[in-house]
């Protein structure tokens, strides 16, 4: 803007700074190393597409050391992000599994249970924690613990007193865990 002022208004440099409240050596500034940068970026996309695991660090090391180019790492870092090669990002490695079998429908009561945790807040902050015990086949709910804390105690005593009332089931089923069926023993 300043130069625009003084080449378009005929306002002179001091007063053209001053007026921009920049000073007259930023207005002077004339940058050097322009094509020195593009012998970066160059140097820095071939590192990148021939060794595609390295990292900024990895190949400032090599045009420092390998190569002898005695180029500022902060300069060099400025062009690696303009260049935006910090953005790459390492794909997840995804777990192959097999289709899990389609849940079997029990024909009977007592044949298999589904138990789980859930939890909601309370309005002071608190957690409040429950663990349902439900029969696959009529959906009925044969246990619910509410409480702050379930610890592994209190789970298993909830699940002595549901067998000591309704028997054993043969198979009981969780969201945690392998997909197929838990037996009891």
């Amino acid at each position: 803007m300043a130069k625009i002022a003084v080449d378009k208004h005929k306002v002179s440099i001091r007063l053209a700074c001053i007026t921009l409240n920049i000073s007259e050596s930023c207005y002077r500034y004339n940058p050097r190393l322009v094509t020195e940068n593009e012998v970066i970026a160059d140097w820095l996309l071939r590192l990148v597409t021939a060794n595609k695991q390295w990292g900024f660090g990895l190949c400032f090391l090599h045009l420092r050391n390998v190569k002898g180019f005695s180029w500022n790492h902060k300069r060099v870092y400025r062009i690696y992000r303009e260049l935006e090669l910090n953005l790459r990002i390492k794909p997840r490695k995804r777990i192959k599994r097999d289709k899990p079998d389609a849940l079997s429908v029990p024909t009977a009561a007592n044949q298999v249970w589904s138990i789980d945790f859930m939890s909601d807040s309370l309005s002071d902050g608190r957690t409040l924690r429950t663990f349902n015990v439900i029969d696959d086949y009529n959906r009925e709910g044969l246990a619910i613990d509410i409480d702050l804390s379930l610890p592994s105690k209190r789970v298993v005593r909830s699940l002595n007193q549901v067998i000591e009332w309704r028997g054993k089931p043969a198979a009981i089923r969780m969201d945690n865990g392998p997909p197929e069926f838990d037996t009891c023993s």
